[in-house]
Formats: structure tokens, sequence, C-alpha cells
């Protein structure tokens, strides 16, 4: 197979798709890899060390136009659509169900979209998504402790206190694995941190793994309004694997909080659990509503590029080893797992978070890999 990973070209986006050592594995086994020139340096990784795998350096217009899969780490940008071509596999994270605009535009190009976020084992983990929570997770206690500084317009704290000062109350709404990687990095900081969840069982599980310094409490209306108000950092850690996250952060409840208080939604690039949140960028990260600080950079990962993409890659690279020794259609239906990470094939949306989030048909996938 001939494997095209261009460079990442969002905005403050640093990480590559494939490191040199995946692209040298992939030679081995038989299959051309196109690597846009200057598409590593973000990530700490030479032109020369791709050459030296046994990559091809081309333009970016080579690179799409040659490869059958194109392997990349964010969803294509609006520039990129028109390179995309008709039956060319796209293996990417792309979290349709927040934008409307990618979703139809990949429809249109015919494309097979195969999303990193929703590829799901059979326990329900989700392997290639894991692994940016967990940087996303520790990454937002990071920019929660650097925003409650006065400068930027926080409350002035400092998030573990001193001897003979209260530390920091810090509320994380999910505890999924961006929200037990929050909770760790905030215990460690020596904050008082509450999670709140669903599931008692998850609840149960965080109660035998957490610091004495992190509380358990179930998730509802009356006792996440009773949080908020005493919340100096608040984290949105809620996922709902291919679809829009909850709105359980209303725009009234701002101001129930302490002026100068932060929120960090991770949850932004599947619409966000704030009704007030949008996202930003690394550049321009913050801005004010109601008195209290919002975060909303979309692709927070990118902000530690090296870290995230050996992380990313350690994860991706078996999956995207298989599409390439099988062919797609064939490692679907081999590997449920990949099965799941469909979301558009041949412009049918066979992911039922995508349909449901713009109101489109939903073609079962099965239908898709029969006529393949």
């Amino acid at each position: 197979m001939i494997i095209g990973v261009p460079k990442e070209i969002k905005t403050n986006e640093n990480r590559i798709a494939l490191v040199p050592a995946g692209a040298e594995a992939l030679v081995q086994a038989g299959h051309t890899v196109l690597v846009e020139q200057g598409g590593g340096l973000g990530s700490g990784f030479e032109d020369e060390q791709y050459s030296s795998a046994g990559a091809q350096l081309l333009p970016v217009d080579e690179v799409w136009a040659r490869a059958e899969m194109i392997m990349k780490v964010k969803e294509p940008i609006p520039v990129e659509y028109p390179r995309i071509r008709e039956n060319q596999l796209l293996f990417t994270y792309f979290h349709f169900a927040a934008d409307e605009t990618l979703t139809r535009a990949i429809i249109d190009t015919k494309s097979v979209a195969l999303a990193y976020e929703t590829v799901e084992l059979a326990t329900g983990e989700l392997p290639l998504l894991t692994p940016m929570s967990e940087v996303a997770g520790r990454m937002a206690i990071q920019a929660g402790a650097k925003y409650l500084e006065k400068f930027y317009g926080g409350r002035g704290m400092l998030l573990g206190g001193v001897p003979g000062v209260a530390p920091a109350n810090v509320l994380i709404i999910g505890g999924g694995v961006v929200g037990i990687n929050a909770a760790k990095m905030a215990a460690g900081f020596g904050a008082r941190v509450t999670i709140l969840d669903l599931s008692l069982e998850r609840l149960r599980y965080l109660s035998d793994v957490m610091p004495a310094n992190v509380e358990m409490i179930y998730s509802n209306r009356h006792n996440l309004l009773e949080r908020l108000e005493h919340a100096d950092l608040v984290v949105g850690a809620v996922l709902l694997p291919g679809a829009k996250a909850p709105k359980l952060v209303k725009r009234a409840d701002l101001a129930r909080m302490k002026k100068g208080s932060v929120i960090v939604d991770v949850a932004v690039d599947q619409g966000g659990c704030v009704e007030t949140i949008r996202p930003t960028t690394h550049e321009n990260p913050i801005y004010e509503i109601d008195g209290v600080i919002h975060y909303g950079v979309a692709n927070m990962p990118g902000g530690v590029p090296r870290t995230s993409t050996l992380a990313l890659t350690n994860a991706t690279y078996p999956y995207a080893a298989r599409l390439a020794r099988l062919g797609w259609e064939e490692a679907c239906r081999q590997d449920n797992a990949l099965l799941l990470g469909l979301n558009v094939v041949h412009g049918k949306v066979v992911y039922p978070g995508v349909a449901e989030a713009f109101d489109l048909p939903l073609v079962p996938v099965d239908e898709v890999l029969r006529t393949s």
C-alpha cells in the first residue's frame, strides 16, 4: 500500500501521524511511505530520519495525490478538502459530531473516513483516544493552574496552597481517562479534588486508586451545582464516543461560580460539556464570560507534540500496519474495533452518533462492507 503522511497545518498543531521508526517498519513490510517535507519538524523529527528509514520526502500535493491511505493527526481543514480523492482511506481524528461542515465535506469526497476516536475494543476502551486523553487530562491541570494566576484574570490562587493557606478546589466532571489523569495531577499539586461521574462502578474503582484528597461524588444536577459554587477550577471531561458531549454546565450556572475561577473543557472537540465553551487555540487560549475564565483549546496535546506524537503513534501504528497489509475492507471485517472506527464510507454515514448529530441517513456498516 502507498501510505501518505502530510504535515499538520491546523493552527498550532505540531504533531505528526507517523514517526521514523513506524515508517521504517512499514517500508520493511513492503509498503511505500510518502512523508511531506518538514512534516516531522514540529515533533523533533528531521527529514533525514524519515529518508534514512526508507520513506520518500515529497511536496504536499504529491503526498495526497499518490497515497492510498492518508495518516493524519487532526481532521482535514478546508484547504485540504480538494486534495481528498474518492476511495482514499483517511485514518485520523475526525470528531465529526461537532462539525457539520467537515462531515458534509467528507461525504462529498466519497472517501473512507476511519476515525481514531471511535475505534473501540470489546471492553469499551477507545485505544486510539486513550493516549491523547491522558495527555489532555494532565495538561488541563497545568493550564488551569496557570490561568488561576491574577495576571491572566484568575483568582490569584496557587493550586496547592501553602502551609496555613487552603488549596484550591478542583471539580472534574467525568471520571474517564481524561478525568482520572486530571485528578492525579491536581491531587499531586495538593489541591482538593472532586470527581463527578454517573457510574457507581467507576466511582468505586476511583475510590480505591485515588489519594485521600480526591472525593468521588455521584453526578446529578444538584451535586453539580453545589460543587460549582465552591470550585476554583472546573475540568470538563465528559465523553460520548462519536457523539456530541452533553451540555452539563449551563450559561446561567456561571453566576454561581466565583469570579476569576477557570473552566478547562477538554470535551470541546466534541462540542464541549459547558454551554459557553467555544474552540480556541494555543495562541489565544482563553476568554472570559460572566467573570469566569474559559479555556477551550481543541488540540491541547499539540502543545506538547514530542510527547503526544510518541504516545499517539505507539497506539495507532499496529492498526495502520493492519490496514496497510489487508486493505481497509478486510481489516475491518477481521477486527471489530476497526469496524467501529468507520464513520463515513463512499459518501454514506455509517456511524450512529454522526448521523444523529445532523439528522443524516444512517447506512448499516455491514451493507457498506458487502458492496466494497
